[in-house]
């Protein structure tokens, strides 16, 4: 018997990426900057957060297709097939998205432009985690 677990996004992301199709790659290959617009009920959440810090947003890449275990890395059908957990193909068993992002703009403190991001607009953030260095421990 396979357990579920329940999930609740506490915002979405809000991107000039209106199509996964157009959406790079990875940040570094041209990804724009976007909104995490937060839900108003978690605002205490973000307290700490400033304008420069890293952080590492997770999203639900919805578009994600939950049947593939195997993808030619990168869409490209020259490499060879790659098992999706050696990979960061969107289609995965939990098309759970992992972006490293700076903080960019703090607005009516629910609202955090961050880049580059290369999640589609109306992704869903699932969580929201600092980057931490060896002398910050949270």
């Amino acid at each position: 018997m396979t357990a579920t677990y329940t999930l609740y996004p506490i915002g979405r992301i809000r991107s000039p990426l209106l199509d996964r199709k157009d959406a790079p790659k990875s940040a570094a290959e041209g990804a724009p900057d976007a909104w995490v617009e937060v839900d108003p009920e978690l605002a205490e959440a973000l307290s700490g957060i400033e304008v420069g810090r890293e952080l590492i947003l997770l999203t639900w890449l919805h578009e994600g297709l939950r049947d593939v275990l195997q993808v030619h890395p990168r869409g490209n059908e020259d490499n060879p097939l790659t098992g999706v957990f050696l990979t960061r193909s969107p289609d995965r068993p939990n098309p759970i998205g992992l972006h490293r992002v700076r903080v960019l703009e703090i607005e009516a403190s629910t609202r955090l432009r961050v880049g580059p991001l290369e999640a589609i607009d109306g992704t869903p953030v699932i969580d929201i985690k600092p980057v931490l260095s060896s002398t910050i421990d949270c």
